[in-house]
């Protein structure tokens, strides 16, 4: 009776341990054993503009598989999929007559098309399983922005890399239920379970604005013959970017895998990823700074005979010849060096340094986009005077484009910090809103700051009266040029990036745009002539599809011909320029015109800036 007993108890226990602990792990691997799976991957979610256009949608495809012990005619097999799939019969034969193995995939990706016409054979052995793709109804419109998906269906650039763990939806899986060799019984229970799509998300770019931003890029590199150029758009109020893209790019539909180095190069965001040397837009933040602590007014004054001499170096002002004296609005306007390196001189080391934390420079904005750089600063405590005087007018410091934007809208937008976002919200499958893009508001700097760099912004560009940068509309903004450097470190000659920041309106700007040229070799690098030209036409093509009202229906710009300047002195071509309201950029430092941009007869607009080449 006790070995009864104990047998008794040990079956119970065993049978508890057996159904009650293991039972769940148990029953999985008997259903593994039991059953063939084949996965059905889920679609993921809609990419949506802020407009509700459409700019990225999955559709279905479907995989093909093969179960060898299935298969009653391989050779048929073999050649069917072999010919409806474009691939080589022996690889195809290999894989159809491998025992080995209970399934095995053919081919990934395959058209709904194809797949019916390999369906309606009936080949023993041969399964369809759903996956998905991904279309992209605009081809190489926000190629960067938007990225591409992997042929599994994973986000590998861009938004769609990003956002990945919100786009991406459930796989769901069909199952028949299988003998020992893993044959599908015939007439046997069969187990659907369905995918479950991802969210769908609401980004802030709008696509016509991203279209007239692209032509234009597209633009610069034909006429400016750039290696690269690159765009922005942005609220200015809320840091939310309208529109972002840079050249060259690609087809979404038809990504160019062959050549990895260059898919790569042409897949980064450039604007958050890559760092330079911003040059003169960076004299915003600057005079802001000097502005906000008091150490400058708009009345202030400045000299410059073409140069300051600061710890033994002679740093040159762009104008080697000079500005002479001017007031704080004359020298913005004119980008005068020398101004800007006494104004950085004023603040001080650890001044300008409390500034430019709280610029977020030399840190990242935290702007939804994969890859963003940090910049670089140079350490505080090792900034000389001769360091500080370069860094007032942009040189000695490297940024992304993303942060000196987010910096300059602080300054421009009232003195509110926003953190950038191309995200405005995501939304499930049952039409639930599950994340609403937001942005954290800082002060900087104080409103009547604010409103005086507004000012100055709008003299800058409107040179040749109110509103006349863009016929009749109040926009301001600022050029700047920088010399590009080499792996090795020192300045490579010859190589330049310019670049323009515009606001408008300027009085309280509610629009950022960003124009970046990238070697720029038709003739000129100054980002007032290879630069500036663009933003103005985004702006105009801006204005027109906003409906925007021109402030001043009487202003009207007249046209001139640009003078044959070729051997003038540098003062006698200055005034041929002067009289007819245009300006200059100087590229050397001798007394005799040698070349000009644009050639003479050129009929040009009032107020443009021309080279002159000595």
């Amino acid at each position: 009776m006790l070995v009864i007993s104990f047998i008794f108890c040990s079956l119970v226990v065993r049978l508890f341990v057996i159904q009650i602990i293991n039972g769940n792990s148990l029953q999985l691997k008997a259903t593994d054993q039991w059953t063939r799976d084949l996965a059905i991957v889920a679609p993921r979610g809609t990419i949506y503009d802020t407009t509700g256009s459409t700019l990225a949608v999955s559709y279905t495809t479907y995989n093909i598989y093969v179960r060898s012990r299935e298969v009653t005619s391989p050779s048929h097999v073999a050649t069917v999929l072999s010919s409806e799939l474009g691939l080589e019969f022996s690889s195809v034969y290999e894989k159809v007559t491998n025992r080995k193995v209970s399934e095995v995939l053919i081919k990934m990706q395959v058209e709904g098309e194809q797949a019916e016409r390999i369906y309606n054979y009936k080949l023993d052995g041969v399964y369809l399983a759903e996956n998905s793709d991904r279309y992209y109804p605009n081809g190489n419109l926000m190629t960067q922005v938007l990225g591409f998906i992997s042929i599994d269906n994973v986000g590998q650039t861009g938004v769609e890399a990003y956002y990945n763990d919100y786009l991406k939806g459930v796989d769901g899986y069909s199952y028949v239920q299988s003998d020992l060799q893993g044959k599908e019984i015939g007439g046997s229970l069969r187990y659907y379970f369905p995918a479950e799509v991802g969210n769908s998300l609401v980004l802030t770019l709008d696509s016509k604005m991203q279209l007239i931003l692209e032509q234009a890029l597209e633009q610069i590199m034909t006429e400016q013959k750039a290696k690269a150029s690159a765009g922005l758009i942005m609220n200015a109020k809320t840091g939310e970017i309208l529109a972002l893209s840079n050249k060259p790019s690609f087809d979404l539909n038809d990504v160019p895998r062959d050549d990895l180095t260059t898919l790569f190069e042409n897949s980064k965001v450039k604007i958050v990823t890559d760092i330079y040397e911003p040059g003169s837009t960076f004299k915003i933040l600057t005079v802001a700074v000097a502005l906000e602590e008091g150490l400058t007014s708009l009345e202030d004054s400045f000299y410059c005979p073409g140069y300051r001499i600061i710890d033994g170096e002679r740093i040159k002002c762009w104008k080697t010849i000079g500005h002479g004296q001017q007031t704080l609005v004359e020298a913005f306007s004119n980008s005068c060096n020398c101004c800007f390196m006494d104004l950085a001189l004023r603040l001080g080391v650890d001044k300008f340094y409390q500034y430019m934390e709280k610029f977020g420079l030399g840190k990242k904005t935290g702007v939804d986009i994969a890859g963003e750089g940090s910049g670089i600063l140079m350490a505080k405590s090792q900034v000389r005077t001769v360091d500080l005087a370069r860094m007032g007018f942009g040189h000695a410091v490297a940024l992304t484009p993303v942060q000196l934007l987010c910096a300059v809208a602080s300054v421009v937008n009232g003195g509110k910090y926003n953190v950038p976002t191309i995200l405005s919200e995501v939304i499930g499958s049952d039409g639930s809103i599950k994340k609403v893009g937001t942005s954290a508001q800082d002060d900087i700097i104080s409103s009547e700051t604010s409103k005086m760099v507004n000012f100055l912004l709008e003299k800058a560009e409107n040179k040749t009266g109110d509103y006349t940068f863009v016929e009749g509309y109040n926009v301001g903004g600022k050029t700047g040029t920088a010399q590009k450097y080499s792996d090795s470190g020192g300045i490579a000659q010859g190589k330049y990036i310019s670049s323009f920041i515009g606001t408008y309106p300027a009085d309280n700007p509610q629009y950022l745009v960003f124009i970046m040229v990238d070697e720029p070799s038709a003739g000129a690098y100054y980002g007032s002539i290879v630069a500036a030209p663009y933003g103005k036409i985004v702006f105009s093509e801006l204005f027109e599809y906003l409906g925007e009202q021109k402030q001043d229906e009487s202003v009207k710009i007249n046209y001139v011909q640009m003078p044959n300047l070729v051997g003038l002195s540098l003062a006698e071509a200055g005034s041929s320029l002067k009289a007819l309201n245009l300006y200059y950029e100087l590229d050397g430092e001798g007394e005799f015109i040698v070349s000009q941009l644009p050639p003479a007869g050129t009929t040009i607009p009032e107020g443009t800036t021309v080279v002159l080449i000595t």
